[in-house]
């Protein structure tokens, strides 16, 4: 049979798509309902075409094959790797023994104090470095560490060309997060010494890190975290080369750390973008060898999108982190534990934490098939978008002096700065939603024990340029509904549904979601025939605030009625009616809708009902 599978369906142009959608649309505004505008500087359209990919010139490279878009390697494998805090350097080393058994590959070991060579022997006691990647988190002293495990294995026998892993060195993130450098000035050269000291010993060891993580949690969007990134390791690229270091030299011993959000596509296009810009950023140093511009990549699970409340929430945004981090083609990945925000992970969150790794890898079988979502128009449009404007922003950076000179002059700062606050709106509007947070919160969730905890405090020394601020956007919200859960008083918001059916079901809902994010107890009603009735039945339950759920016409006469009767109570209107303004003149004063700032009108009502 020499017929072609679909030959009798002639393809349509895109025009002809165009024509059925403004007719699908009868008048509404196509840009206003259907194109997405995304917070890293572009426009997403519907749907994509083939056409859509007619100038992308690394269509036709494979796997392992510069410019690296489709990954560095013919595999999609990756390190499962997971974190430990050095508090004790034994429980520590019984911990790291358990996860080994428990599947992962890659130890991180936090140290948040410092350790000497015997406290170094316990805590590596048993473990292989050449079946184990061995990665140091320690800002000043990882290059103590990096010493510590070439004589660890040279003691025992173990090839220290096949010891890999990373050490978490990154002068420039400290500069970022402190305001001031690891040394005391600028001009630090802890770097350099350790690269030239380690760069043949352990040569399969990664020595610096470039900490993207920081920007995202910090509320930056992709662009700008990829963007900055780049800039932070070009800057490495200039402090190494000017050492004597060759491009060939530096590179192989570079790892950048990408925070993985929860914006699905955007962060599989965001890996893919960021093997593309640095393979060009390294070609155009001359190496010897393109394999030099191989982007080796670490990807956490962002911290800035994770809640106290209703924390199990926060396994489902990890597995989605994971997945995207996957697709994307990640070197190593960390899937932090659901309560690493607000406790010591526990063995459960651990447990749960690698298993959503170890799962997608053995029964989704993730690692089988390499960059998947190759080809595909909506994710190689969104690679090509994402690398463009990173790259703008990050020649910005450039012809400002570099990374540490837009630091300075607060470039980068003040970018990441607008980004946030453009997101923290979002969330307190609920166009950006946390769930459990500031939309659906658990109703009955009371969390008197939990004291927040920032994600990082600088060091309090003297600056040279402002510290970014790391933080999670559920922060503010958190901090409103612990007031209510702390204050001893658990107010009631009663919904008086009366009228119109429809209207009276979708607002007592919205009002009774609305409510509960500040811990407020809620109380839905099947509807009432009166005014009269409804308040009755309020005063029956002691409520302190009466929620009015009608439709806008009716609210004409039910909420003056309902202010005039109310004998005190805080009355509220669940709506935004026309006759607003009207019910305002009349003493309706409190109106809550979609178009509400959620976040200011909660600790509002706290005031209303004595919470300050």
């Amino acid at each position: 049979m020499d017929e072609k599978l679909f030959q009798e369906f002639p393809p349509i142009p895109t025009q002809a798509w165009e024509e059925i959608i403004q007719k699908d649309l009868k008048g509404a505004d196509y840009e206003k309902k259907l194109v997405w505008k995304t917070n890293e500087g572009f426009s997403l359209k519907p749907y994509y075409r083939n056409e859509n990919l007619a100038n992308l010139d690394y269509l036709t490279t494979n796997p392992g094959e510069f410019p690296f878009v489709r990954g560095i390697n013919l595999e999609n494998k990756w390190e499962i790797r997971q974190d430990i805090k050095v508090n004790d350097p034994v429980s520590a080393n019984l911990l790291a023994h358990k996860l080994i058994k428990g599947g992962i590959n890659s130890l991180g070991f936090v140290f948040n104090n410092e350790v000497d060579s015997v406290a170094f022997e316990a805590l590596m006691k048993g473990i292989n470095p050449e079946e184990i990647a061995i990665n140091f988190i320690s800002s000043k002293l990882s290059g103590k560490y990096v010493s510590m495990l070439a004589d660890f294995a040279q003691k025992n026998g173990f090839d220290l060309s096949k010891i890999n892993g990373c050490n978490d060195f990154d002068s420039l993130a400290y500069l970022m997060l402190n305001g001031n450098s690891f040394c005391g000035n600028h001009d630090c050269k802890c770097a350099e010494s350790m690269m030239k000291e380690f760069a043949n010993k352990l040569n399969s060891y990664r020595l610096v890190t470039v900490n993207a993580r920081h920007f995202k949690n910090a509320g930056s969007s992709s662009v700008q975290e990829l963007a900055f990134a780049l800039a932070m390791g070009a800057e490495y690229i200039r402090k190494f080369t000017d050492e004597g270091l060759s491009i060939d030299e530096i590179t192989p011993k570079l790892q950048f750390n990408f925070a993985a959000g929860t914006n699905y596509f955007i962060e599989i296009a965001k890996l893919r973008a960021a093997r593309l810009l640095w393979a060009k950023i390294v070609e155009a140093n001359n190496p010897a060898n393109l394999d030099a511009a191989k982007l080796f990549i670490n990807t956490e699970t962002s911290l800035w999108n994770k809640t106290v409340y209703d924390p199990y929430v926060n396994m489902l945004r990890s597995t989605t982190e994971a997945m995207s981090a996957i697709i994307g083609g990640t070197n190593s990945l960390n899937v932090n534990p659901f309560d690493a925000v607000f406790a010591e992970p526990t063995e459960f969150s651990l447990r749960i934490a690698r298993n959503t790794q170890i799962i997608i890898k053995e029964e989704a079988h993730f690692d089988k098939i390499s960059d998947p979502g190759a080809g595909s128009y909506y994710i190689e449009t969104l690679t090509d978008a994402i690398a463009e404007n990173a790259w703008k922003l990050f020649i910005e950076v450039e012809d400002k002096g570099g990374f540490t000179a837009a630091l300075k002059e607060g470039f980068i700062q003040s970018e990441i700065e607008k980004m946030a606050e453009k997101r923290n709106k979002d969330i307190e509007t609920r166009r950006e939603i946390l769930l459990g947070t500031n939309q659906y919160p658990n109703f009955n969730e009371p969390r008197t024990e939990i004291e927040l905890k920032d994600l990082y405090t600088p060091n309090g020394e003297p600056t040279v340029c402002k510290p970014i601020r790391v933080y999670r956007g559920a922060e503010e919200f958190e901090k409103m509904r612990l007031k209510t859960d702390k204050s001893g008083k658990r107010p009631l918001a009663f919904m008086l549904t009366i009228g119109n059916l429809n209207f009276r079901k979708a607002r007592a809902q919205f009002a009774c979601n609305f409510f509960a994010c500040a811990g407020f107890e809620v109380v839905d009603t099947n509807g009432f025939n009166t005014i009269e009735d409804g308040i009755k039945a309020a005063q029956q339950k002691n409520a302190d605030i009466i929620v009015l759920c009608s439709s806008d016409e009716e609210y004409e006469t039910l909420a003056v009625e309902l202010q005039q009767k109310a004998d005190g109570k805080v009355v509220v209107v669940a709506g935004n009616p026309a006759c607003r303004q009207d019910l305002e003149s009349k003493g309706v004063v409190n109106f809550i809708h979609v178009k509400s700032n959620v976040l200011e009108e909660l600790k509002n009502y706290q005031k209303l009902v004595g919470i300050n």
